[in-house]
């Protein structure tokens, strides 16, 4: 299977429609942002043209209220990846969400799901003492954990915590040994990966295209969420990037101005994350997303895989 992935910004969904002139292939969407409804402006959601061009999945696929996992994400794509074959088309993988590609790839350990009332609670205990003493209570109960997470990484401090206190287990315990145990040992997972050889060029990028975004009616996209009622930043869609720092100018937190560069420097954040994952693959084919002819380079990368696993694909 070939997954075509890079860290935000990359220009993954333009290069992954200029494929399909060349081969009939349609996209599994790899990201945790564009699964939302309602949510098209912020998470860089191709355009209902590109869609048309491009058959699309998993793409507007649940409203913003609701959760959606890493063992969805792998249930749903390996469904998709056998229909799409089965069909005589080629399947892409194309995203920058690492976890959810971790998870198809090496498989996905059985913990418990989300449980808001134990997340509000999480919530409440660092409003209060701050995430910085709820890591030190991690490192208590789970210091194989704790070591592994920073003591401002509000998301893993939470889902840990979550863990152990709806198991009574450590979340470390609970995790497997995966080597041998991948999600579907028949595919074998072949990385192009579109990164940038400079990094300050990536940042100027990531920057025009939020204000970009914003000319375009991000503002205006988050208040209409805000609105609603039933949305908060406790929730995964907001805690999007771009989104959860918009909404705490909603909340009066911060003045616009801020909100933005937030969102800038958290966009950059989560570049640095992703490339800091891919660095760790080194099986991936790097294709440099800064080359003006980075398309025709993915093409010619592609060309002698597509031609020796999908031969009569029409």
């Amino acid at each position: 299977m070939i997954c075509l992935t890079g860290p935000t910004a990359s220009g993954k969904t333009s290069v992954a429609i200029g494929l399909a002139k060349h081969w009939p292939i349609e996209i599994i969407n790899m990201d945790s942002a564009t699964i939302y409804k309602e949510m098209d402006i912020g998470s860089a959601k191709p355009s209902r043209e590109e869609q048309l061009k491009t058959k699309h999945h998993l793409l507007d696929i649940i409203d913003p209220v609701d959760s959606y996992s890493a063992a969805s994400f792998c249930s749903d794509t390996l469904a998709l990846l056998s229909n799409i074959l089965e069909r005589k088309k080629i399947p892409i993988i194309v995203g920058g969400t690492m976890m959810y590609y971790k998870s198809l790839r090496e498989g996905i350990d059985d913990l418990p799901t989300s449980n808001q009332a134990i997340r509000q609670i999480i919530e409440e205990q660092a409003s209060k003492n701050g995430w910085p003493s709820l890591h030190n209570y991690l490192k208590k109960i789970d210091p194989t954990t704790a070591n592994r997470i920073g003591i401002r990484d509000k998301q893993r401090i939470q889902r840990s915590l979550e863990v152990f206190f709806t198991t009574g287990k450590p979340l470390s315990s609970l995790l497997k040994v995966r080597d041998n145990q991948l999600t579907n040992k028949k595919y074998k997972y072949i990385t192009i990966s579109l990164e940038p050889s400079n990094r300050s060029a990536l940042h100027d990028r990531i920057t025009k295209r939020f204000n970009i975004m914003m000319k375009n009616g991000l503002l205006e996209e988050v208040y209409s969420l805000f609105k609603r009622g039933d949305l908060n930043t406790t929730m995964p869609s907001i805690r999007c990037v771009g989104y959860r720092q918009l909404w705490e100018y909603f909340e009066e937190k911060n003045s616009l101005e801020f909100a933005v560069e937030k969102s800038i420097i958290a966009t950059r954040q989560l570049a640095k994350k992703q490339m800091t994952w891919l660095r760790s693959q080194p099986e991936r084919i790097i294709i440099d997303c800064l080359d003006q002819n980075y398309n025709k380079k993915t093409i010619d990368a592609l060309a002698p895989i597509v031609n020796n696993n999908y031969k009569n694909y029409t």
